[in-house]
């Protein structure tokens, strides 16, 4: 059985800008993780947000993140940066 956490509400739109998630002004609106059950990680499946006013796909540091402590990892990630990521835990969609 498939458990969805956070489903896409909006239509697919191409995002041909891709940005780092530093960028000043960037907002992530979504992040999503996929896994399959049993595995202890999460795969990143795609980073999207919007920064200048446009909707872009969002480079991550990382491609995958533990299942166990899973805020606590990106937020450890975050820190390290220095930097304030707008929107990312808000943002988080879960598929396994």
């Amino acid at each position: 059985m498939n458990i969805e956490t956070n489903p896409l509400t909006e239509p697919h739109v191409d995002r041909p800008t891709t940005v780092g998630w530093t960028e000043p002004g960037l907002t992530i609106t979504r992040l999503r993780l996929v896994s399959d059950p049993g595995f202890p990680f999460w795969d990143v499946s795609y980073c999207h947000g919007t920064w200048k006013g446009e909707k872009v796909v969002v480079c991550l540091p990382f491609d995958q993140l533990p299942k166990r402590g899973m805020r606590q990892a990106l937020y450890k990630a975050v820190q390290q940066t220095g930097c304030f990521v707008p929107g990312l835990f808000d943002s988080i969609s879960t598929f396994s």
